[in-house]
Parts: C-alpha cells; structure tokens; sequence
C-alpha cells in the first residue's frame, strides 16, 4: 500500500519566518507526520528576510522557470529549498523578485500593510500548484495555513479539478486568529479569477465587510482545523452546520496526534464513499 502523501502550504514556519503561532505548528506538524510514515512536502514564500546562506537555501532549477500570471502580467517563479536542521526533510521556498525581495513580511516600517499582497499571495497559491505539478506527485491531503494560502482550496476546486494529480486530493484549512490587514479591494476577485475563472467562482470571498479570505477558502475546503484557542469565527459553525468535518482546537500536546487522525478520517470516510 502506498504511503499517504501530505502537502503543507503554509506562509511562515520555524525557524524561517517567525510571524506568529503558525509557524511553530508549520514546524513540528510535517515532522510529526513524517514519523508517521507518511510522505510530505512543504511549500512556503521566500520571504527577503529569510537568511540564505545561515539557512543553506539553494535553487532548484528543474523546477525554476515557470511564468505566473497576476494582473495580465508574467512573473519569474524562482524555487529554492534548505535541509531544516535536526530533522530529515525539506522545505520548497517560492521566491519572486517583485514579490518576495523587501527585506518584510506583510508590512512596511510603518505597520502598513503592502498594497501588492493580494498580487503575491495569487502569486503564491498559482505557484504552489504549478510547482506540485512539476514534482508530478499527488497529495492525498492538502493542509494550509494562513491567509496567504487562501486561494489554493478555490483553485485546487475550480481552476485545476481536471488535473490527476488532485482529483483525490482532500483540501483543509486551519483557521487562525491572525487575519490580514485589508488591501483587498474590489478588483482582487477579478485579478483571482485565473485560468478562466468568472467573478461569480469567487463569491464566497465576498463577506460583510468587504472581501473575507477565511470565508472563501472554507468554502473551498473539505474540511476545517480550529488552529487558534478561542477562535469564534463564523465561519467555522457555517461549515459544521454544512456537514463540513471540522477539527476543534487542541491542546499543544496534543495537536499532533489529532490532526493525523483527521487525517485519515477524512481519508477513510472517502473510501467508504468510493
């Protein structure tokens, strides 16, 4: 039997980039998962403020030279991996210039938020795709973290659901308390809507108070992790009362254990539909 494969699409993790409690989880969930005997791959912006040489990063160039489209514009995908010390894996780290070279994360000296995140977060999630195409492997699970995957549930779901390698693939989303800073203005649904895409694929981006990541990757997703303690978005009761499975928050100790058997519910449940 073949072993299950996990995709982690996260936008921080230890001891990379350090924003918040994402990446302490990013960093122990893959290993732990790994020890389980299963297959991972980590996919993670190449921020600036990432140190190359202390973290040994170097390019890998049968999978660098792809153009991502955003805005009607082409952009160089650049992909670079590093060895994460005292474990046995790797992280994939999708680097741009225009995107991804500040030396900041979301924000400028002045706490404001870059008007370009809705470009390089589409940017991130197209990249993703395209570069697990390029390794030509097929996630059985698919887990992302943080709003800067958000679109991935939307164009695993629509733009690439003729694509083999993610016909299996079972999507979920942890839901964190750490929402971004809206930029996101009206015509971020237009500049979403990749690969042919209409506006009204993305409608369930559209929330009260103006466009709502979480809502639409929840959406998307087939199921939902409570990341954060105390979480109360709304989001997470609408998808329980849509029959979503959705995973309440878990202590640290013991988180790990109970997101691996989520994971196989979720696995094991489409079995028995199948």
């Amino acid at each position: 039997m073949s072993k299950t494969k996990v995709l982690i699409v996260t936008q921080e993790m230890t001891p990379y980039t350090v924003a918040s409690e994402i990446s302490e989880i990013a960093r122990r969930l893959p290993q732990h998962i790994q020890e389980q005997g299963m297959e991972i791959r980590i996919l993670m912006p190449k921020f600036g403020t990432i140190n190359e040489r202390r973290h040994r990063l170097h390019e890998v160039v049968r999978l660098s030279g792809m153009n991502i489209i955003v805005d009607d514009d082409d952009f160089p995908l650049i992909i670079k991996v590093a060895s994460v010390q005292g474990a046995r894996m790797q992280v994939y780290f999708l680097d741009n210039e225009d995107f991804f070279k500040r030396k900041a994360i979301f924000e400028d000296g002045d706490g404001n938020a870059f008007e370009d995140n809705p470009d390089r977060m589409i940017f991130f999630c197209k990249g993703v795709i395209e570069t697990v195409k390029k390794f030509g492997w097929a996630p059985d699970i698919v887990h992302c973290h943080g709003w800067m995957a958000s679109l991935v549930p939307l164009y695993l779901k629509t733009a690439y659901k003729s694509e083999p390698l993610f016909q299996d693939s079972k999507v979920i989303t942890s839901v964190y308390n750490n929402p971004v800073k809206n930029v996101f203005s009206e015509d971020f649904i237009t500049k979403a809507s990749i690969n042919d895409l209409e506006k009204e694929d993305l409608v369930a981006f559209n929330g009260a108070d103006g466009i709502s990541l979480i809502n639409g990757a929840a959406a998307f997703s087939d199921a939902l992790i409570v990341g954060s303690e105390g979480n109360e978005d709304p989001v997470i009761e609408n998808a329980q009362k849509a029959g979503k499975p959705v995973l309440e928050h878990q202590s640290p100790e013991s988180y790990l254990s109970a997101y691996v058997n989520f994971y196989k519910s979720l696995l094991e449940k489409e079995e028995t539909v199948s």
